[in-house]
């Protein structure tokens, strides 16, 4: 048997190509999940929407590139971030050969409006993601949904909901969030069972403030003790 060759001993014309990152960002508002995107100016995509993307640096690990994109365009720090996988088809992009690496993130749209004085970025615009979306540029229609359903699997499996709710709120807000973003309708009478057997939500003993309807309890996320239980192995199922 032959030697094989596992690494390669020069990189030439042929095997040069650009790595970038595209950021899903989610955001929670109005009971719909919404992800933000942006207008394209490239050529001919121009006019479309697109997700938020750039290259990466010479000196950047992917991650830490679509940690600064991610400030860059929100201006908030330690978003919750996650890679889903990378997008290599030869042809996607116009300016040559450009392997992307998709991460999704999750953003309170509030805090968003905040951090950049109450709008959004230039030519972004929130759009809700289980309505009529934009024939998006590149492959970004495609790249959106494997994020899309990457989150929903994972929104069962962690408990990632909280980083789109306030530190306060109510049982009915939370099922509405999961109802959003799993698109389907709970039972309110299981959803709270089994919120109750995980035994994660602190009760605040407080009621909501300055609401038309009557005012619901309000509740906290046990950061500390699911931290606990996962060090022990449990696992959060929802």
């Amino acid at each position: 048997m032959g030697n094989i060759n596992t690494g390669l001993s020069k990189i030439d014309n042929e095997h040069l190509m650009a790595v970038s990152v595209d950021c899903v960002i989610f955001g929670y508002g109005e009971g719909k999940l919404k992800v933000l995107l942006l207008e394209c100016g490239m050529e001919p995509f121009k006019g479309q929407y697109s997700l938020v993307g750039e290259l990466v640096r010479k000196d950047e690990d992917p991650e830490d590139a679509a940690a600064r994109i991610l400030n860059e365009w929100t201006g908030i720090e330690d978003l919750y971030l996650e890679q889903v996988r990378s997008f290599g088809d030869p042809s996607r992009h116009p300016l040559g050969r450009v392997i992307t690496i998709a991460y999704y993130s999750l953003v309170k749209i509030g805090e968003l409006a905040k951090a950049t004085g109450g709008g959004l970025p230039e030519h972004a615009r929130w759009f809700e993601v289980n309505d009529q979306l934009p024939d998006l540029a590149f492959d970004h229609n495609y790249i959106l949904l494997e994020c899309y359903n990457k989150l929903k699997k994972r929104l069962r499996e962690k408990p990632i909901g909280f980083s789109l709710l306030p530190k306060k709120f109510t049982l009915n807000q939370l099922q509405s969030l999961y109802e959003a973003v799993l698109d389907i309708e709970l039972d309110k009478r299981n959803f709270r069972r089994k919120l109750k057997s995980l035994e994660l939500l602190i009760d605040l003993d407080e009621t909501q403030q300055d609401v038309a309807h009557r005012p619901a309890g309000l509740y906290s996320f046990n950061e500390e003790l699911y931290e606990e239980q996962e060090r022990k192995g449990l696992h959060f199922v929802l």
